[in-house]
Parts: structure tokens; C-alpha cells; sequence
């Protein structure tokens, strides 16, 4: 799934190429793909795209239509394998079409989704993104956090720090890759308790996320579009078995269902092997 930096990388890329447009139509090409009843997509026809932001791994299509409770935003969540892109074509029915957004000038962004799930999908607010659904309950985007509110925000949820990294209601943006790449440029084991950090470890860990983010956005801006995340730089993410770059050792793994958590047993455990299981004394 797309994350903080690819997201607001595509989402300047949004803004430079759409910025102005004026909006003809939106329409919905599957049934699950707008998530509101109100406000009515039909309010936005005739307004002007005047920027695309984003928040959290959200991307916001903001409009300077108005309704009674204020400005009409888009709100778009790409999932694990959609993607929102120029349409050229325009096709009547586009491979993998989830909803289109048509312009005055002829042009459109199509929003698309790989395989069968159809998770991807569109919300309509008035006013206040981050007062509604989806964002309504988000944390703090994981780039504006500062130390203070981050150890703060540590020893009110406390868990492993690498769940806490991904829990998007306490930090929001970051996902499996920047957390692996997190942890190991703050020299912390993904499985360390976030409310035993010491004062050190919370600097590190506040220093790793900014320059994790930072580098990660530097490499998105190149970019023309949102790649595939093997094209994405990484020191230890799905790179089990090779030399760790900062000190040799090799990189291991933990397998669960859903994701796996990659580390160095030099740099982030002080050396120990954690068992590929939830159970291992090594994950207390």
C-alpha cells in the first residue's frame, strides 16, 4: 500500500497537472466505489479542482464548490493496489475502473484497482476533511509529529513499536516499509515496548522518522508516477538474507500472515535471532 511519501509526491505531481480544472462529471464505475450518500457528486460539476493534498495515506481532491456545510472534497483511498492516474483513453469500461472524474478541457483521472478485492474507494465531505469519515480519528501525520508529542504519543499507546508505527489512529502514513526502515535507522528493535523507550531512544526514533520520510519523499518527487514498491530504495526492507548496510551482519525476518517484519540482529537487537513466532521470550 502506498505510503506517506509516494502518496504526497503523486499528490504534487495531482496538483501541477489538474490544479484549475474545471470539473464536468464524476461517476462511479463500480457499485462499491463511492463510500458517501451526501453531499451529492453532482455539486461539484462546474467547480474547479483547485488542489489535490493528502492526509494520512489519503489522497483529498479539494474543489472550490460549496455546499451549507462548507467547501466539497474528494477523498480518495488508493488501498493496497490502486492507483489514480491521468485517463487518456477514456474508455467505457477501463480495466480495473473503480470511478472517473471527467474535465471541462476533455481530460480525466481514472481511479483503478489490480486483482479482485475492490477495497479502493471515494468519499465525499463538506467542510472539515478531518472532522469526517475516513480521516475523522486519524493520528498525526508521522512527518509533523515533533519529540515532545511523540514521546507523549508512545507512552499513551503502549505496544511493540513496530505495530505502533503502522497503527494509523495514533501515527498516520507510514506503513510496513518505512517502519522496517524506521526502526532500523533508529537502531531499535522492532519489538521493543514504545512506553519503556528511554529519553535517548525517543530522540533516535524521532530523528530516524524524519530522515526516513524525508529521503523516501526525495526519491518519489523523481518520479512520474507511484511505482511499485520493489523500486523503492530500502536498508533492511525485504531484504532478508543479504548484508546489512551499515554493519554486514545479515538482515532476518518475521513472517506473520499479513506482513513481515525485517531487521538486524546487530544494529536493532543487540545481536539476537528473534524466532519467527509471537511467542519467542526474544519479542518481550
Amino acid at each position: 500500500m502506498p505510503e506517506l511519501p509516494e502518496l504526497q509526491a503523486h499528490a504534487e505531481r495531482l496538483t501541477d497537472s489538474f490544479a484549475g480544472a474545471e470539473i464536468s462529471g464524476f461517476r462511479p464505475i463500480t457499485f462499491t466505489a463511492l463510500k458517501t450518500a451526501v453531499p451529492d457528486p453532482a455539486s461539484t460539476v462546474g467547480s474547479r479542482l483547485t488542489q489535490v493534498t493528502r492526509r494520512g495515506k489519503y489522497l483529498v481532491l479539494r474543489t472550490d464548490a460549496i455546499d451549507s456545510d462548507g467547501p466539497v472534497s474528494f477523498v480518495v483511498h488508493l488501498m493496497q493496489g490502486g492507483r489514480l492516474r491521468p485517463d487518456d483513453k477514456q474508455a467505457a469500461k477501463p480495466r480495473g475502473g473503480i470511478a472517473r472524474w471527467t474535465f471541462s478541457d476533455g481530460r480525466a483521472l481514472l481511479l483503478t484497482e489490480a486483482g479482485t478485492e475492490r477495497r479502493a474507494g471515494v468519499w465525499l465531505t463538506a467542510g472539515d476533511v478531518d472532522a469526517q469519515v475516513p480521516v475523522l480519528g486519524l493520528g498525526p501525520d508521522a512527518d509533523t509529529v515533533d519529540r515532545d508529542d511523540l514521546h507523549a504519543l508512545l507512552a499513551a499507546h503502549p505496544m511493540r513499536l513496530h505495530g505502533w508505527l503502522r497503527d494509523q489512529h495514533v501515527i498516520a502514513g507510514v506503513g510496513r516499509r518505512l517502519a522496517n526502515e524506521i526502526c532500523h535507522r533508529g537502531h531499535l528493535s522492532p519489538f521493543a515496548g514504545t512506553a519503556k523507550l528511554d529519553g535517548d531512544q525517543v530522540t533516535g526514533l524521532h530523528v530516524a522518522i524524519g530522515e526516513v520520510i524525508a529521503e523516501s519523499l526525495a526519491e518519489e518527487r523523481s518520479r512520474d508516477d507511484i511505482g511499485p514498491s520493489r523500486e523503492r530504495s530500502s536498508a533492511v526492507h525485504d531484504r532478508a538474507g543479504e548484508p546489512c548496510p551499515s554493519c554486514g551482519d545479515q538482515i532476518r525476518s518475521v513472517t506473520y500472515r499479513a506482513y513481515t517484519v525485517f531487521y538486524c540482529p546487530t544494529c536493532q537487537t543487540q545481536g539476537k535471532i528473534l524466532a519467527d513466532n509471537t511467542t519467542s521470550k526474544f519479542l518481550k
